[in-house]
């Protein structure tokens, strides 16, 4: 699959990309299908591990879900105790900045989601938040690891939050968040004005829903053509026409993630997050009060979701590789084109993985 549809062809690589042979137009069952590997912004863990559990946990979890598609990753936090936080972020930093493991995807930074978030929108988040005082975001970026923070942008300081994590090049990601639009545009606005990018962090969920009067989070984040925005679509986050509907209203900005925990592909059963208790049953991991809690979702099946509700490959695919990566500001990955690293999923005709690459070393 090219930038501007699927073709049949062949592709030629070593570490980066060295030629795409167009043949034509795909024939029934004319063989595997390349895409460019998957990014995945947000995710806590999988087969068994969490970014929380430091250094180990993330080499982990990174070869977990490369066996997924996933060439590219973000280990995320969860709101935890200060203390914790910040050796989770030195965890991540010490896998980002070594030699990436064969069969593991790359960690391209962190995602901080966490503790700035509103107390009373935290999901399945622990009750640790805190709002982003000027002292607390220096540490954070003294980690150097921080790709995206998650930010309600009501908390008291968040302006000024915004501000400084943009002017260090995060992204700033709004959620869990009981905002209006009108403080979502403030924030925004302050991002920008230091050059920053802004997100909005698993939208529909742990936030302010559209009505007609009260647009709330979601209204501000379908409204806003610039921004981008993250979507868990495993089917119980969010429900297809809502998907299709963010889709369409946000065109080149909407990309999935999947917001795994340790639980992801470790079958149905009691796992945890964060120190709580989770039961994982019918594909959806839920605390014992019910609240959703992350996800059991690999990008692979999200690819398969998205494409069996009628959304084409070539824009479910864009959506795994191409958005986030435009997001993140990755120009080498999220395409098939000459130059760019040769970190692809080839799938058969029933996109089931069968094999991956990154930067053209296959992952076993």
């Amino acid at each position: 699959m090219l930038p501007h549809g699927v073709v049949a062809g062949s592709i030629d690589f070593g570490e980066r990309i060295e030629r795409v042979e167009v043949a034509g137009n795909v024939a029934a069952g004319g063989g595997p299908i390349v895409l460019p590997g998957f990014v995945d912004t947000h995710v806590h863990g999988g087969g068994g591990a969490d970014t929380m559990d430091g250094e180990g946990g993330v080499r982990a979890l990174a070869r977990f879900h490369a066996r997924h598609g996933v060439t590219t990753l973000l280990p995320t936090t969860i709101t935890h105790p200060w203390a914790d936080v910040l050796a989770a972020l030195e965890g991540v930093k010490a896998v980002a900045a070594g030699r990436r493991e064969d069969g593991a995807a790359r960690v391209a930074g962190a995602h901080l989601e966490g503790p700035f978030i509103n107390p009373h929108r935290l999901g399945a988040q622990p009750p640790h938040a805190v709002a982003p005082e000027p002292g607390l975001v220096e540490e954070a970026l003294a980690s150097g690891i921080i790709r995206v923070v998650t930010l309600a942008p009501e908390l008291e300081q968040a302006s000024a939050a915004a501000a400084r994590f943009a002017a260090a090049g995060v992204r700033v990601s709004f959620g869990h968040s009981n905002a209006t639009a009108e403080e979502v545009d403030l924030v925004a606005t302050a991002a920008r004005a230091h050059g920053g990018v802004v997100g909005f962090t698993h939208l529909f969920n742990a936030m302010t829903q559209l009505t007609g009067r009260e647009p709330g989070v979601v209204g501000a984040a379908l409204a806003d053509g610039d921004a981008f925005a993250e979507l868990i679509f495993d089917t119980h986050h969010v429900a297809p026409v809502s998907f299709k509907a963010a889709l369409a209203a946000k065109p080149g900005k909407l990309h999935l993630v999947t917001d795994a925990i340790r639980a992801c592909g470790m079958g149905e059963g009691v796992s945890e997050l964060g120190g709580q208790r989770v039961i994982v049953r019918g594909g959806a991991a839920r605390l014992e009060s019910g609240t959703l809690a992350g996800s059991v979702l690999t990008l692979d099946q999200a690819l398969r979701n998205a494409v069996r509700v009628g959304v084409g490959l070539h824009a479910a695919s864009r959506a795994l590789s191409g958005v986030p990566a435009a997001y993140l500001g990755l120009n080498d990955r999220g395409e098939l084109r000459v130059g760019a690293l040769a970190d692809l999923v080839v799938l058969d005709e029933n996109l089931h993985v069968q094999d991956v690459f990154v930067a053209g070393l296959p992952v076993g």
